[in-house]
C-alpha cells in the first residue's frame, strides 16, 4: 500500500475513518454490500440453471429494480422527510429476512424462476426507500470538512465491495451451492443493524426535514435540471448505468459464452476486477480533482475504453489483463460521479437527489439487463460488453470535449 500512497495521502484518504459514526457506518455497509452482489452472483447463476436464458437473467435483475426506477424521487423524498436511522433499521430488517427465505426454499427444494421474481420485486420496493436514505445519511454522520473524503471512501468501498461479494459468491457457489451464499447474505445485515445500533445521535450532524408541501418531486427534478454540476454528470451516469454497469448480467455470460466456464470462471474474473477496483479506489480516495466535472468525462472515457478491451480479449489471460482496469475505471467513475453529486447537493434536497443518482447509475437497469441479455443471446456474449462500451465512450468523448463543462465547479470548493 505504501507504493501506492505516501504515509501523508494514505491519512488523508482514510481521514473521514476516524469518526465514530461515519466509521460504524462504513464497516456495516461495506459487509452488507459484499453479502448482497454474492446473493446476486448466486441468483443470476440460480436463474442461468432453471432457463438457460441470458434474456430471462436480464428480467430477474432488472425487475428488482423496477419498483426503483418508478418510484425513486419519492424514496428520496421520503428520505429528507424522516429520520434516516430508523428507516434504515426498517430497511434492512426486510432485506434480511428476504435472504433467509432465498435460503430456505433453495434448500428444500422449492426455489423457481416465479418464486425469485416475486421476492427480487418485493426487495425492490426495500430499494426504493433504502438506496437514497443510505446515500444522503453519510453527510450527517461527518463535519463539513470531511464530507467529500467520506462519501468518496463510501463510494470506494461500497464498489469494491460489490466485486469482491460477486467474486466470493462465484467462488463460494462452485463450492458449496447457492444455499449458502442467501444465507451468508442474510447474516451480512446484522453488521449494518448492530453499526446503526451502536451509533452516538448527540454526534449527528442531522439536516433540516423537509417540511411537508404539494410538489415536493417534482422540485426535486427542476433543482436538478436547474444545476448543471448536478445535471450533466447525472446524464453520464445514466447512460452508464444502463448500459456498460451491467456486470452481473454481461460477465456470467461471457465467461460462460466466450471461455465455456461457469461460476468459477466468474468469480475469478470478478476477483481480477476487485484487484483493479482496489487500486482504484485508493486512486480515488486521494485525489480531489476528482471532484471536478472534467475529471468524471476523463475517467469515463478510460473506462469504456477497457470495456471494450475486455470484450475483444482472445483469451482469458487477456481478459483478465482487461478486467483489472474495468475494474479501475467502474470504481473512479462511480466514486468522482457520487463526490460531485453529494457535494454540489443542497442539504434539503439530498435525498431527491440521491433517488436520481441511483435511478441513473442502477434503476435504469431495469431496462439495460435484459437489453444486454437479449443482446448477448442474438449477437453473442462479447457483445454484452460492447453494447455498453461504445454509447459510454462516445458521450465520454463528446463531454471531455465541451469546454463549458471545464468551468463547473462546486460551490465553497
Amino acid at each position: 500500500m505504501g507504493a501506492l500512497l505516501s504515509r501523508p495521502a494514505f491519512e488523508r484518504t482514510v481521514s473521514s475513518l476516524h469518526v465514530r459514526n461515519y466509521r460504524l457506518y462504513f464497516i456495516g455497509q461495506s459487509i452488507s454490500v459484499a453479502g448482497t452482489f454474492m446473493q446476486t452472483l448466486a441468483l443470476s447463476f440460480l436463474v442461468l440453471k432453471l432457463t438457460g436464458s441470458g434474456t430471462l437473467l436480464g428480467l430477474t435483475l432488472g425487475i428488482r429494480l423496477l419498483p426503483f426506477a418508478t418510484l425513486g424521487p419519492y424514496g428520496g423524498l421520503v428520505a429528507d422527510r424522516v429520520d434516516k436511522l430508523r428507516l434504515l433499521y426498517l430497511t434492512q430488517a426486510l432485506s434480511a429476512a428476504a435472504a433467509v427465505l432465498l435460503a430456505v426454499l433453495n434448500g428444500i427444494g422449492a426455489v423457481s424462476l416465479p418464486v425469485i421474481l416475486v421476492l427480487s420485486l418485493l426487495l425492490g420496493f426495500v430499494m426504493v426507500f433504502d438506496t437514497p436514505t443510505r446515500q444522503s445519511l453519510i453527510p450527517e454522520l461527518v463535519p463539513r470538512e470531511q464530507m467529500a473524503n467520506a462519501v468518496t471512501l463510501n463510494s470506494v468501498a461500497l464498489n469494491v465491495a460489490r466485486v469482491v461479494g460477486a467474486a466470493a459468491g462465484g467462488l463460494l457457489v462452485s463450492a458449496v451451492g447457492f444455499t449458502a451464499c442467501f444465507a451468508a447474505n442474510a447474516g451480512s445485515f446484522v453488521a449494518v443493524i448492530v453499526g446503526l445500533s451502536l451509533m452516538r445521535r448527540t454526534e449527528l450532524f442531522p439536516a433540516e426535514p423537509a417540511v411537508r408541501a404539494k410538489g415536493q418531486v417534482r422540485e426535486g427534478l427542476r433543482y436538478v435540471r436547474d444545476t448543471p454540476i448536478l445535471l450533466l454528470p447525472l446524464s453520464l451516469v445514466f447512460v452508464t448505468g444502463m448500459l456498460a454497469y451491467e456486470f452481473p448480467v454481461s460477465l456470467p455470460l461471457v465467461a460462460r459464452g466466450a471461455f465455456g466456464g461457469g461460476a468459477g470462471t466468474y468469480g475469478a474474473m470478478a476477483a481480477v476486477m476487485a484487484a483493479g477496483a482496489i487500486v482504484g479506489g485508493l486512486v480515488a480516495a486521494s485525489n480531489r480533482g476528482g471532484r471536478r466535472p472534467q475529471a468524471i468525462a476523463t475517467a469515463s472515457v478510460g473506462w469504456s475504453i477497457a470495456i471494450l478491451a475486455a470484450a475483444v480479449a482472445p483469451t482469458l489471460p487477456l481478459e483478465f489483463v482487461a478486467l483489472v482496469f474495468v475494474g479501475y475505471g467502474s470504481i473512479t467513475v462511480n466514486a468522482y460521479a457520487k463526490t460531485t453529486i453529494q457535494l454540489a447537493s443542497a442539504p434539503s434536497m439530498r435525498g431527491r437527489v440521491m433517488a436520481l443518482w441511483g435511478l441513473a447509475w442502477v434503476g435504469t437497469n431495469v431496462v439495460g439487463g435484459p437489453l444486454v441479455g437479449w443482446v448477448a443471446e442474438e449477437f453473442g456474449s462479447r457483445w454484452s460488453l460492447v453494447v455498453g462500451g461504445v454509447p459510454t465512450l462516445a458521450l465520454a468523448l463528446a463531454l471531455a470535449f465541451w469546454r463549458p463543462l471545464g468551468r463547473l465547479s462546486i460551490a465553497g470548493e
